[in-house]
């Protein structure tokens, strides 16, 4: 595959993964020299029908999305029985990574991100698309920052068959929401609940259920109250909770009813207005009636309500007395404070070791009792110098046990800001680029603009890299050698002919003719300001290159 064109255009670089259904590659776009990803169906499920009808589903619902958050479809198609959709390839990573890289994000950039994401699915679901598997593995992160939505493979459009039995339970159990687990057609409600798990994860680092096994996660998320995000991190504001509790709600009544309110609350949660908003606190449902829901695999979802059994008054009346005593022992160890001592575990505010050091802050936290991670993130970062802590997981200013590990964020200096080069000779912008660990390819093309002059770079002035990483190269168009044939130029004016030369893209030198030791009459004689001599013949091939002129010799 790696010597063939795909499709007659597309050359295969290498591999960038492998998924359940298909494998993506990085590749070469022959006719336009553009980099793309290439998600191609695995050869043995080309004759599976469900599987064909999904992957046609991811192409059909990305390719009618046109937004700068979603990851861009190119081209679909199919090749020698390979079927295969063209993308916009990101530099980046997934923000699943990102996470794991550096924990829990400020709130400032987890707003930021949640912007972006909420504007894609805002307009996906204006198109009538339903992601369905909306996650951080799902979401690439380009080096400037921009988040892009990728992986339609389970997208639904309105009104679409469904595919099996089980399709409406196809995702991920972190993000599911829970009516999706009872068997219940997917709605746009659906991609709010997994929106909100996404936030939480941004701002705590980690996702609010786990479990042994999806069952289990899933049972959490039908049954249990999302943890609160503000004990994890008291200094956020109650709008940000607000924001998540509302996102999650189990009742589909209480949560967003449309990404656009979520949207909305996203922008404005740090608004002077709302840095005094209560906790939303939703009423409980009056039915009182207990609710069974029965899980295989995935496959089968099954709804039982059953009223309570009726119970023996004799037993009922026993256990009300021992339940009675154990309450009042349990309410008088409360009161006295026996709960607190016991099990109430020994807190300390993390302190502001912003700016600092890694001595410097690694001294103030062990001295709270805290345990420092010797595994250190280096970032980038223009708004704190180099060797300076950027932030720590858990959050500055949060409430943590003693003996909480505490990972450092350290700032690396500012990126390097990629420049607009068009214009300049590749000979100056080459070795100063290769000096920042920047691979430089170069491509030359017929042009009328001078030797070595860039016409084009494929890394757009403005984007930020890390110049300690090796993985970052850009491709410049340059203009090429100028060839011609060498015209007579003797007798022309010195200025004329030496304009046609550098049109041509010749390199020219004058040479001024000494008149020393001549007689006045051989001063009268000679002609000033024409060409005399040209060192390059009539008729000869000339190539201009790089240390090669012609000189052209007259009388001023």
């Amino acid at each position: 595959m790696t010597e063939n064109l795909l499709a007659g255009r597309y050359k295969i670089v290498k591999s960038l993964g492998e998924g359940g259904m298909a494998d993506v590659y990085l590749a070469i776009d022959t006719i336009i020299n553009r980099e793309v990803a290439i998600k191609i169906l695995r050869g043995e499920l080309g004759n599976d029908p469900v599987t064909l009808l999904r992957f046609q589903r991811e192409a059909n619902a990305a390719s009618k999305l046109n937004h700068p958050n979603v990851v861009q479809v190119y081209d679909v198609g199919t090749s020698e029985d390979r079927h295969f959709i063209v993308m916009e390839y990101i530099r980046g990573k997934t923000l699943k990574q990102l996470i794991q890289l550096r924990g829990a994000l400020h709130k400032e950039e987890a707003i930021s991100i949640m912007k972006q994401l909420l504007s894609a699915v805002a307009e996906a679901h204006r198109h009538n698309i339903i992601h369905r598997d909306i996650k951080p593995q799902n979401v690439l992160v380009k080096d400037d920052g921009t988040v892009k939505i990728t992986d339609f493979g389970i997208a639904l459009a309105h009104n679409a068959v469904q595919l099996t039995q089980s399709d409406s339970v196809l995702g991920s159990a972190h993000y599911l929401a829970p009516e999706t687990t009872r068997g219940e057609a997917a709605t746009n409600q659906c991609d709010i609940y997994s929106l909100g798990i996404v936030f939480y994860e941004l701002l705590s680092g980690s996702v609010p259920f786990t479990g042994d096994n999806p069952v289990q996660i899933a049972m959490k998320h039908l049954s249990e109250e999302i943890p609160s995000i503000r004990e994890f991190n008291p200094s956020l504001p109650q709008s940000i909770e607000n924001i998540i509790i509302k996102a999650t709600a189990k009742n589909k009544a209480y949560r967003y009813q449309n990404v656009e309110e979520m949207l909305h609350d996203v922008e404005t949660c740090l608004d002077e207005d709302h840095l005094h908003d209560e906790k939303i606190v939703f009423q409980p449902p009056k039915d009182k009636a207990t609710t069974t829901v029965v899980i295989d695999r995935f496959d089968k979802n099954v709804i039982k309500d059953e009223e309570e059994p009726k119970k023996d008054h004799k037993w009922l009346i026993g256990s009300l007395i021992v339940f009675i005593v154990i309450a009042v022992s349990v309410m008088i160890m409360y009161f006295s404070g026996v709960f607190d001592y016991l099990t109430k575990p020994k807190t300390e505010i993390i302190p502001d070791v912003s700016n600092k050091t890694v001595e410097e802050a690694t001294q103030m936290l062990t001295e709270l009792g805290f345990v420092v991670n010797e595994d250190i993130t280096y970032e980038n970062s223009s708004d704190y110098a180099e060797d300076m802590i950027i932030r720590t997981s858990p959050a500055i200013s949060s409430e943590q046990e003693i003996g909480t590990e505490i990972k450092l964020t350290v700032s690396k200096g500012p990126a390097f800001i990629i420049e607009n080069y068009v214009g300049k000779n590749i000979n100056d912008i080459q070795p100063y680029l290769e000096g920042m660990n920047i691979e430089v390819i170069v491509s030359k093309v017929n042009s009328d603009q001078p030797t070595n002059t860039i016409l084009s770079q494929d890394l757009e002035a403005g984007t930020a890299i890390d110049p300690d990483d090796k993985k970052y190269r850009i491709r410049f168009t340059v203009a090429g050698e100028k060839e011609f044939v060498m015209m007579n130029l003797i007798g022309q004016p010195i200025e004329e002919a030496q304009k046609t030369l550098t049109d041509l893209g010749a390199v020219v030198e004058l040479e001024v003719i000494s008149t020393e030791g001549m007689s006045e009459e051989e001063l009268l004689e000679i002609e000033r300001g024409v060409v005399i001599t040209q060192s390059q013949e009539q008729g000869t091939y000339y190539i201009q290159s790089e240390g090669k002129v012609i000189i052209l010799s007259y009388y001023e």
